[in-house]
């Protein structure tokens, strides 16, 4: 064996020295098992295929927005470390205070996804320079315009939670570019944004070319949302960001662009709501062979979906790029679905009744062992209180007694029933034996979800094949209504819009009572917000936008507020006796230490210093 290596040796310094003496040079060829840079930027097809890439590691960063909501009232979010494929998230804090130190990773992540954008843009262009034909230039500046919505969308987050940060406009190549970098006013960054949102809108097609790809649509609506937030921190001001003064007139100017923007999604490109936003049939309590149509938005079957201006994509089983929805929404009975997030007993007095289209008496917390507490009227754990309310309710959640589809081994396991705290039990309701609901650890509120969970086999628990909506239609209805109401108060069409919306829960339209005012129409507006994006990642940005944490809790240095579960037991306070600083806290996330030691330019958010 000694003498073949030897042998083998020998003759691989011959063929070496051979080729090195030959006319080519042979430190100049490109390598066969790799393709070298200036081999790669050469067609369309290689500036796609590096867009793709982008799209994939953008994808990571938004395709987990769901847990946003456990920073608000409605939605409680018990581990987010198992989900692996969430880079920056799964180190998050998603509590309703105490998180905005706590996302030094995804700081870390999203400028990871500003420098992928960043290598697509500068190489296309470089192209763009080289093209001379029409044809190939309108699909260069195509991607141009996908990858600066991508680098808009990433940096919209940043300022959201950071304010002012450090702005790369460039591929950087060395650390020492950035070493001394030192933080951007965020009107300056806001600007760049749009900036990167108006090309897009100007060199995107009509429609998306493929399911998880981007088009005019959708940088239309995230111009007209930056100019929403851009209007709601000068409007309601933003005092933890240090240099920051709140305009009433910038405030206005935002207000009517971001309208002008939600205004020609509306009506410019022919979108519609998810069958046409018609209600559906639903089943009878305690059945769920029937669902609305809100449910289905939810599954695969609206992928594609007009309504869905915009998505990102999930390879589903085998891919290694599946979506884990069911994996933390679900119990046991769910592909062993492990119930890491689920709605608080507080959102079940939001969902109104189709008969008066207002709010119901709140529900009564009551404890099983009360002997009338599954009969009395209005209490939690009756099955009859949930009678006649929005459909998206029987869509969204589950409560006492509602069934759900097993899933086990990949196939249908028949139906179960959740009744809380009676995990794995066996019950009978109308002569027919079941094995109750089963969490995975403690659900703490009487509820869990139902929305986003497959009611089809054939997918593990992490291996969904929905394509996440990061902009929707319904969203853009609201946020026109909110940006036109704020702008010139009540307008008929906005109210007509939000109808719309209300009508696929079957709701009657709105009390013209609901509307008379510029704040009630306001609380209108917040009301289907809370119902029809819950569980989707707004409510957590739209409470701090809005500065309204202290009016959906307390103010500071007051007793804290219970949040309780459906048999009346306190299952955690929040804000008990928190100071000012507590709340600011909330309002702007702490630039992360590692990357002011790195940067000694860097300063520090105020509440945090």
């Amino acid at each position: 064996m000694e003498n073949i290596n030897k042998l083998y040796r020998i003759i691989l310094m011959i063929i070496t020295l051979s080729c090195l003496s030959c006319n080519d040079d042979f430190l100049d060829r490109q390598p066969r098992t790799e393709l070298g840079a200036a081999a790669f930027w050469q067609t369309t097809q290689d500036a796609t295929t590096a867009l793709m890439g982008a799209y994939s590691d953008v994808r990571s960063l938004f395709e987990w927005d769901l847990w946003w909501d456990g920073q608000g009232e409605y939605q409680r979010v018990l581990n987010t470390t198992a989900i692996a494929r969430s880079p920056g998230m799964t180190d998050g804090s998603f509590n309703p205070s105490g998180y905005g130190g706590a996302f030094n990773t995804l700081y870390r992540e999203l400028y990871g996804g500003v420098h992928r954008t960043n290598y697509v843009i500068e190489n296309v262009e470089r192209m763009l320079l080289e093209n001379t034909s029409p044809d190939v230039t309108e699909e260069l500046e195509a991607i141009i315009g996908e990858a600066r919505l991508l680098r808009g969308m990433v940096y919209f987050r940043l300022i959201s939670l950071w304010g002012d940060v450090p702005y790369i406009g460039k591929i950087i190549y060395d650390n020492s570019e950035v070493e001394d970098i030192t933080r951007m006013p965020i009107k300056q960054i806001k600007d760049s944004i749009y900036a990167d949102f108006t090309y897009a809108s100007e060199k995107l097609p009509d429609q998306i070319p493929a399911l998880g790809r981007a088009a005019k649509p959708a940088a239309l609506a995230f111009r007209g949302k930056l100019q929403l937030y851009w209007a709601s921190w000068n409007n309601f001001g933003w005092p933890e960001l240090d240099g920051f003064v709140p305009d009433p007139d910038e405030a206005r100017t935002a207000y009517v662009g971001a309208a002008d923007d939600f205004r020609r999604v509306i009506q410019d490109f022919g979108l519609t709501l998810f069958r046409n936003g018609e209600p559906g049939d639903i089943d009878e309590l305690g059945k769920a062979e029937i669902l609305p149509n809100y449910f289905d938005l939810f599954l695969p079957t609206a992928n594609g979906d007009s309504e869905i201006i915009m998505s990102f994509t999930h390879g589903g089983q085998g891919s290694g790029q599946g979506e884990s929805l069911m994996r933390a929404l679900g119990g046991r009975q769910l592909m062993s679905g492990q119930l890491q997030v689920f709605p608080r007993f507080e959102i079940a007095d939001r969902y109104q009744s189709t008969i008066t289209g207002d709010f119901v008496e709140p529900l009564i917390p009551m404890n099983p062992s009360n002997p009338e507490a599954r009969t009395t009227e209005n209490s939690a754990i009756n099955p009859q209180s949930y009678a006649n309310r929005d459909y998206r309710m029987k869509a969204s959640i589950l409560w006492d007694y509602e069934m759900i589809m097993g899933i086990v081994n990949f196939q249908y396991d028949g139906w179960t029933p959740f009744i809380y705290k009676t995990w794995t039990s066996p019950v009978t309701i109308d002569g027919v034996n079941y094995i109750t609901y089963t969490g995975h650890g403690t659900a703490l509120s009487g509820y869990v979800y139902r929305k986003f969970l497959r009611n089809y086999p054939g997918a593990d628990r992490a291996s969904g094949d929905y394509a996440w909506p990061v902009m929707r239609l319904a969203d853009v209805y609201l946020m026109y209504a909110e940006a036109t109401n704020e702008a010139y108060g009540p307008q008929q069409v906005a109210v007509d819009l939000v109808n719309r919306i209300r009508h696929r829960g079957n709701l009657p339209p709105l009390n013209a009572e609901k509307y008379t005012s510029k704040e009630d129409f306001f609380d209108a507006i917040e009301q289907e917000r809370i119902i029809e994006l819950l569980g989707e990642g707004h409510r957590s940005f739209d409470l701090r936008r809005w500065r309204a944490i202290e009016r959906v809790w307390v103010p500071p240095f007051s007793p804290g507020v219970w949040c309780i579960d459906s048999h009346g037991a306190n299952v955690t306070r929040y804000f008990n006796n928190a100071s000012e600083r507590a709340y600011e806290q909330c309002y702007i996330f702490r630039i992360p230490p590692a990357e002011r030691d790195r940067n000694p330019n860097l300063t520090q958010n105020t509440p945090w210093m």
